[in-house]
């Protein structure tokens, strides 16, 4: 088989797809490759003068384009829920929900829940949003799950006895940690989907080392120096890394629990394939504390 890209995706008429943080980076690509296929496209973002920019961007690219903006701030559990409620109240129908938005190696800083910033954002807000649109999405068709992790992940490691790096915090391992629990939480609501006799899909992608503005968003310092003479020297476009996210998203030959990204230098590079999880992510016992201790910091308490 050949390199899978854009040009593989299916006619995507009829299909509604929510993409978190998608004015910027991996998420207005993948935003571009669906409704370039005929996809209705809920593009989330926080500010809501560059979500209206970025959907300004698609529809001048691509005339047609079905596309709708939703404010959405993962940092917020009361946004997060009123997000979903919107969509609830709206009759809003949802097929796949791509769970990409992420902050990247912050300086030390907390939600407005109060949780470190990095794990609050890429992992419980998207777990509480997840659970929050679990039976929308489970009324569709082809119905998927897609959580977007990282090759940091596997120098990640979830530490219950200070889960919110308190006592001693460090940008990049806070940043491995939540991302070891976007796939920790990815694998274990495919079980809990398949024990419960679900029709939802649960699936994660990494981009590899793609060239976003993500790497200057949050480092700080020398982090910060390293990325900006790393990306343009190694870095891959991210219209190739979020080809991971879109084929997990759309492609029809995919099962619940796999994990695609880009295979080639150590993954960081190149067009997506099926790649492994690290041990600890696919550690189910780790994953069922995890699991509920998300969802007592979060207060969503799944069906599954």
């Amino acid at each position: 088989m050949g390199k899978w890209t854009a040009a593989a995706v299916p006619d995507l008429t009829g299909r509604t797809f929510v993409v978190t943080g998608a004015n910027s980076g991996l998420g207005l690509e993948s935003v571009r490759i669906l409704a370039a296929h005929g996809a209705h496209v809920v593009l989330t973002a926080r500010d809501r003068l560059k979500g209206e920019a970025a959907v300004a961007k698609i529809a001048q690219e691509t005339p047609g384009a079905s596309l709708e903006l939703r404010i959405l701030d993962l940092a917020d559990l009361e946004s997060v829920r009123a997000f979903a409620d919107g969509v609830r109240a709206d009759g809003l129908p949802v097929n796949v929900l791509i769970n990409n938005a992420g902050v990247m190696m912050t300086p030390p800083r907390t939600t407005r829940q109060g949780f470190e910033m990095q794990l609050g954002t890429n992992h419980l807000g998207h777990f509480a949003l997840t659970g929050l649109l679990l039976d929308v999405l489970a009324a569709g068709d082809d119905p998927r799950v897609v959580t977007v992790s990282s090759t940091l992940h596997k120098q990640g490691k979830i530490d219950f006895d200070d889960l919110m790096q308190t006592r001693r915090y460090s940008p990049t391992a806070a940043y491995a940690q939540s991302k070891v629990a976007n796939l920790l939480f990815g694998l274990e609501l495919q079980r809990r989907l398949t024990a419960a006799g679900s029709p939802v899909r649960s699936l994660m992608a990494h981009p590899g080392y793609s060239n976003t503005n993500l790497q200057f968003a949050g480092p700080t310092g020398w982090r910060k120096a390293i990325m900006r003479i790393a990306n343009p020297l190694m870095a891959q476009k991210p219209a190739i890394g979020a080809l991971a996210q879109v084929r997990a998203a759309v492609a029809p030959d995919v099962a619940g629990g796999q994990y695609y990204g880009s295979p080639k230098l150590f993954e960081n590079r190149g067009h997506p394939e099926l790649v492994e999880p690290s041990r600890h992510a696919r550690d189910p016992q780790v994953a069922a504390r995890l699991w509920e201790e998300s969802e007592k910091l979060t207060g969503v308490v799944y069906g599954v």
